[in-house]
């Protein structure tokens, strides 16, 4: 027994099996990496062609698309590679700040130990959000005084927020 995943293709529904559905979803990415930001038409394109060649393919609507049939089209498509070179927008991102590498494929929400005022919070929302505190202060100030937050809100987050342990000082 296989499991079967319902996938809008084209603008229209199949059902494929997790091996097709994995090996289409690759194929996709890796195609779509290749492109740039203003080719969202030619995807497009790309996927209403793998939606007719998928209709050719299956002699029912309420047939499930295998791997086979994915390969087959694939095929027809052509390798990722003849879509050209490929382009990555995170790794062009890395390049111009590599220091932040490590905080932007893992955000989490702490508070720091070191960059407080009331706790942390405002600080470890920055952190977060990559950010100045002092904005994230500002907004924070202005919203408890014009009484869109309340100041309970702050509490419950400081509360609940854990504090980030690496950034505690070394003082003796």
């Amino acid at each position: 027994m296989k499991e079967t995943i319902n996938v809008n293709i084209g603008s229209q529904s199949f059902t494929l099996d997790y091996d097709a559905y994995q090996t289409l979803r690759t194929y996709l990415e890796d195609v779509e990496s290749r492109m740039g930001a203003d080719d969202k038409e030619v995807m497009n394109d790309i996927e209403n062609r793998m939606a007719e060649i998928f209709r050719e393919n299956t002699p029912s609507p309420m047939m499930v698309v295998t791997l086979s049939t994915v390969r087959k089209a694939m095929a027809q498509m052509g390798r990722p590679e003849e879509f050209g070179e490929r382009r990555v927008r995170d790794e062009q991102f890395r390049n111009i700040n590599p220091s932040l590498d490590s905080t932007y494929s893992q955000r989490v929400f702490r508070r720091p130990l070191n960059d407080r005022v009331f706790g942390g919070v405002c600080a470890g929302v920055a952190r977060y959000f990559n950010t100045d505190a002092a904005v994230i202060r500002l907004i924070t100030f202005l919203l408890v005084f014009f009484g869109t937050l309340s100041l309970w809100v702050y509490i419950i987050l400081w509360i609940v927020m854990p504090s980030d342990e690496s950034t505690k000082l070394n003082t003796k």
